[in-house]
């Protein structure tokens, strides 16, 4: 699962997957610094994985990941070419969840590809040429599908009707993600199409060193502007974020952290943030070998989790042994969790909970 960082130039999209990985992307003040994209594979911090750590003692710890891709800034015109646009456009088509960053800051030696700061018109104009470029793809379908109707296909009509309300909405600067759609007609004719507009977005506003915890006047125009969209938004000082990740040991980062009044890098609660907007969860599993965290889309029953680690798993499955995390941090113990009578017997028709510590019986 990947998500992809966006934004215009020069608003701090590099410095912050710098942050977020350890492949060190170009960062300077020019546009275009960035043209292929940069990709890192980001582990996702959880404490429960470290408790667990603590209770079993094992050989390797094992955490979830995420893929964070550093897209190029797009400008106006991108959905035309302009800038090499195209090319861009199709880098985030590739990703499942886009973190659009926006300027919301003031500093006169680094350069804003629109010469002022206002977050409200950049998310604009990344959003026009995002749904220009969906509105191209939805219109080359719906000259398709009307081809069809011709026919007397049932099936093409409803499609057209479709295509014809997000044709207007799009036309409308609708992005689709915030489209009144069925569930099944969503499935049915929009995922499909893998509009980008369709994809979850998170805003992250990045702010001056003074702003860094409680915003400013910027970020609250942004949280004006995101009002009706249902995506989150988060505050983060990409310049502080580089600093703490410069810094050695973890005594210096919590110092500095205190100094600012942070509990912890905005870093990582980004990653955290990205983790959920990628719709996933986690389960663990823990023995002396190892304490892994499995990353699985929400709603996935028992089946599906046990064949995130071995298909075997999944084609065989008899079982599962469940404990919460919870009842394993409360107890200490996979036999004191036995013992209390809190471990759980689950069939196939059991919906995995995120944080659940779970071993899988199966047979071939």
């Amino acid at each position: 699962m990947k998500a992809g960082i966006v934004g215009l130039p020069n608003v701090g999209k590099s410095t912050l997957f710098n942050c977020l990985s350890n492949a060190k992307a170009q960062s300077a003040n020019f546009p275009f610094c960035t043209i292929e994209p940069n990709i890192g594979v980001v582990n996702v911090p959880d404490p429960r994985l470290e408790k667990l750590a603590k209770l079993v003692n094992p050989e390797k710890i094992i955490p979830a990941t995420v893929e964070i891709v550093d897209i190029a800034g797009l400008v106006k015109g991108a959905s035309k070419g302009e800038g090499l646009g195209n090319q861009f456009l199709a880098n985030i088509r590739e990703t499942d969840a886009i973190i659009h960053v926006l300027r919301c800051f003031n500093d006169d030696n680094i350069i804003h590809v629109e010469g002022s700061v206002d977050p409200f018109r950049d998310k604009e104009t990344i959003d026009l040429e995002l749904q220009l470029k969906d509105l191209e793809v939805v219109e080359k379908k719906l000259e398709k599908v009307t081809r069809i109707t011709r026919t007397g296909n049932k099936e093409a009509v409803k499609e057209k009707d479709m295509l014809e309300k997000l044709k207007s909405s799009l036309e409308a600067a609708n992005n689709v993600r915030s489209i009144k759609f069925n569930l099944n007609d969503r499935e049915e004719y929009i995922k499909p199409l893998q509009l980008i507009t369709d994809k979850p977005v998170l805003y992250v506003c990045n702010v001056d060193e003074q702003s860094a915890k409680d915003g400013n006047a910027y970020v609250k125009q942004v949280r004006a502007a995101i009002k009706e969209e249902q995506s989150d938004l988060l505050v983060l000082a990409v310049s502080i974020e580089a600093d703490i990740n410069e810094l050695d040991s973890f005594e210096e980062r919590r110092l500095f952290l205190n100094d600012l009044g942070l509990q912890e890098p905005g870093a990582s609660k980004l990653i955290r943030s990205a983790y959920e907007l990628l719709n996933q969860q986690t389960y663990f599993t823990a023995g002396k070998k190892e304490v892994r965290a499995w990353t699985i889309p929400i709603g996935f029953f028992a089946p599906q989790a046990a064949g995130v680690i071995h298909s075997d798993f999944k084609n065989g499955f008899i079982r599962a042994e469940v404990i919460s995390y919870n009842d394993y941090d409360k107890f200490g113990s996979e036999i004191k969790v036995k013992e209390a009578g809190k471990m759980r017997i689950e069939g196939k028709d059991y919906v995995v909970q995120d944080g659940d510590v779970m071993h899988f019986r199966f047979n071939l």
